[in-house]
């Protein structure tokens, strides 16, 4: 890819990741786990598909690499980026992806899973800033968007986390939604109390 291509990649990768932080920052678990419906997902639900997804990506791209290119397959991919970096992400139409990628509750621990996401972003991003390979000329499908390269299939990772990270504020959004506890109001120290209770009879 060139320069450019790369610059926008990576930035793209870091903007999404640090999206996903912060929506999930100081959450609940009651906050985290609420489901609007029973077929719709939790915000733990959405990271758990984005880090799936984030892996099978990458090690499907890894592989990919490994067979010859098919630059005659180029036409079939050509200027799908700007479909991505905008489809992707809205949630005009919702799909259903494969059962593979559906949450099952792999990491029940929010910390876990939140590190399990960092980290394979962070596989995603290293790749991204150094590798040399024909991105361009090395291709799989999409099921729905058809075939991409492998330089479109990583702009796809930082799509598909932006979708889900919409799908997230939709969550907050709901009507239904566990309201955020409020921190316990600390009872006063009595010796304090005492302190100012002299000091006040003392003024007068």
């Amino acid at each position: 890819m060139e320069a450019t291509e790369r610059e926008l990649l990576v930035e793209l990768l870091a903007q999404s990741r640090e999206r996903l932080v912060l929506t999930v920052e100081g959450l609940s678990a009651d906050q985290r786990n609420f489901r609007p419906a029973e077929d719709r997902w939790s915000i733990a639900d959405c990271i758990e598909h984005i880090t799936v997804v984030e892996g099978h990506v990458l090690r499907s791209i890894q592989q990919t690499l490994q067979l010859p290119p098919e630059p005659e397959r180029q036409n079939e991919a050509r200027g799908k980026e700007k479909v991505i970096l905008e489809k992707v992400p809205a949630r005009e139409r919702r799909q259903k992806g494969p059962a593979e990628a559906q949450p099952q509750g792999r990491w029940p621990d929010f910390d876990e899973l939140v590190r399990e996401f960092e980290a394979a972003r962070e596989r995603s991003v290293r790749f991204s800033a150094v590798t040399q390979a024909d991105l361009r000329n090395h291709f799989f499908p999409h099921p729905f968007l058809g075939l991409l390269d492998c330089y479109q299939w990583l702009l796809f990772l930082s799509a598909h986390c932006e979708r889900h990270v919409r799908q997230m504020e939709e969550v907050k959004a709901d009507s239904g939604y566990p309201a955020a506890s409020r921190p316990s109001r600390q009872a006063p120290d009595p010796f304090l109390s005492q302190e100012t209770d002299c000091s006040s009879r003392q003024s007068h």
